[in-house]
Parts: structure tokens; C-alpha cells; sequence
């Protein structure tokens, strides 16, 4: 355990040098339109995927990309970990995230997060605020987007129990377009609330598209279920390899909310 914290350690070092000095080469694209600064992220997703398995000894395995249909979309996925935040949307042409308003509030982030017309929304302001997202999701995905959407709200431990929200539900109705449920085991290498970063194979798993016109209960529950038996497949591999590794799977906790 010693040798992995020596390297997490090396990893958040390196990993921040990079993202300042991407920062950097990002101010000039604040004159250009939105794809370039899209452009010099994926340049920090990629690096960061080769400090992982080369610092970390942590590959990253997508599978079932041949799923993500074209065009306009909302992509719901499973949300166990900041890396899936930067590295998901390298797969869409025109991603956008709903957010909470305080990250905009942040000097240069949030800057870069409005110019890339990232949706934000203020969680006290109630119904309001839901009604308001709904209503910039729809215009932002009928303009060709991809609508990326964590529906639980917040990064979730590995095996705590769903909590997903129904707000999400409601934007699908109204975007009117195919939903990509997303699995993923990221929490058990790149775990919340830590900087220690675990040996393994992260495993991120693009499922079968639903149709656009699914009725609300229907599509809430379909999409649960597909996220969660998949989500708990690969938690399970993960788990599995981790103990081969260092003979344990610290960073998973079951009985975490």
C-alpha cells in the first residue's frame, strides 16, 4: 500500500502540472468558438488516462462504443468519481452538462464552462430551477447537442444504494430524442474524497440506447435498472482484479450513502 500511495501521490502531482499548464494554452481559446476549448479538454482527458496507466498501473476499458448513436442526445450516466466529469465527453461532438451554479462562480473554470454553454442551475431555487434547465436542455439538444446528465445528483460510492433523482426524467420527455444509459466502475480507482489512486482495469460501458416517447415510469425505471445490473457487473470485476492486485479492495464501501 506504501508503493500505491507513492504513486497516487506522483499521479495528483503531475496530474495538476498538467491541467495548470493546459490552463494556460486554453486563455487564447476564450476568442475562438467553443470547440476549440473543448479541443485543448480532450488534450487533458488523454493525458490524464496515460499518467493513470503509467504512473498508476490503471487501464481504462470502453466498451460497447458502437452504441452511442449520432446526433442529438441524452446521456445519462453513472456517477462514482470526478474522472468520468473530463474523460466522457471526448466521446460526443457537442457535449454540454447540467452543473450546479457555484462552479461557474469559479475564476477562469467557470469562465471556460460558460463558454462552452454548459447548463448551470441554482439546486435551492426549487421547481423554478428544474423548469429552467428543462427548458435550455431542450433548446440546447435540439440544436444537435449531446445532453450529458449525472441523475443521482452527486458521486456515489461504489455499492451505496441508487438514488437516483426525477428530474431527469423530465428532461428526456421533453428533448424528445434517444436517452444512452452509461455504466462505469470508476469509484474503485479514482474514489471520491482522496487522493489515492488504485491499480486496475477502469471499465466504462456505453449500453443500449432507448427510444426516444418512453413514458415516464417506464423510461425511469428501464433506465435505473440497466445502469444498476451493469454498474454492479463491473464493480464486481473491479473488485475481483483488485484483490488479485493488493489483496483488497479499499476503496469500496458498500455500506456508504
Amino acid at each position: 500500500m506504501f508503493l500505491i500511495f507513492l504513486r497516487s501521490l506522483l499521479f495528483n502531482v503531475l496530474f495538476y502540472a498538467v491541467l495548470v499548464g493546459l490552463a494556460i494554452v486554453a486563455l487564447p481559446t476564450f476568442l475562438l468558438p467553443p470547440r476549440a476549448m473543448l479541443t485543448v479538454a480532450q488534450w487533458w482527458a488523454k493525458a490524464t488516462l496515460v499518467l493513470m496507466r503509467v504512473v498508476c498501473n490503471i487501464k481504462v476499458e470502453f466498451r460497447g462504443v458502437e452504441n452511442i448513436p449520432p446526433g442529438p442526445l441524452v446521456i445519462v450516466a453513472k456517477h462514482q468519481s470526478f474522472w468520468e466529469t473530463f474523460v466522457l465527453p471526448g466521446f460526443f461532438d457537442r457535449p454540454i452538462f447540467i452543473l450546479k451554479r457555484q462552479l461557474m462562480q469559479i475564476p477562469v473554470f467557470g469562465q471556460f464552462l460558460a463558454k462552452t454553454g454548459m447548463i448551470a442551475i441554482d439546486r435551492k431555487a426549487g421547481v423554478k430551477a428544474l423548469l429552467d434547465m428543462t427548458r435550455r436542455a431542450r433548446e440546447a439538444v435540439r440544436s444537435g447537442k449531446q445532453l450529458v446528465i449525472f441523475p443521482e445528483g452527486t458521486r456515489r460510492a461504489p455499492g451505496a444504494p441508487p438514488d437516483y433523482k426525477t428530474g431527469f426524467a423530465q428532461i428526456y420527455s421533453s428533448c424528445g430524442v434517444p436517452c444512452l444509459p452509461i455504466a462505469l466502475n470508476s469509484g474503485l480507482f479514482w474514489p471520491r474524497r482522496t487522493f489515492m489512486r488504485y491499480p486496475g482495469t477502469l471499465v466504462v460501458e456505453f449500453l443500449d440506447p432507448l427510444p426516444s416517447g418512453l413514458p415516464k415510469d417506464e423510461f425511469l425505471s428501464r433506465v435505473q435498472t440497466a445502469i444498476e445490473e451493469a454498474t454492479s457487473r463491473l464493480v464486481e470485476e473491479g473488485c475481483k482484479e483488485q484483490e488479485q492486485l493488493i489483496g483488497a479492495s479499499p476503496s469500496y464501501a458498500p455500506s456508504e450513502s
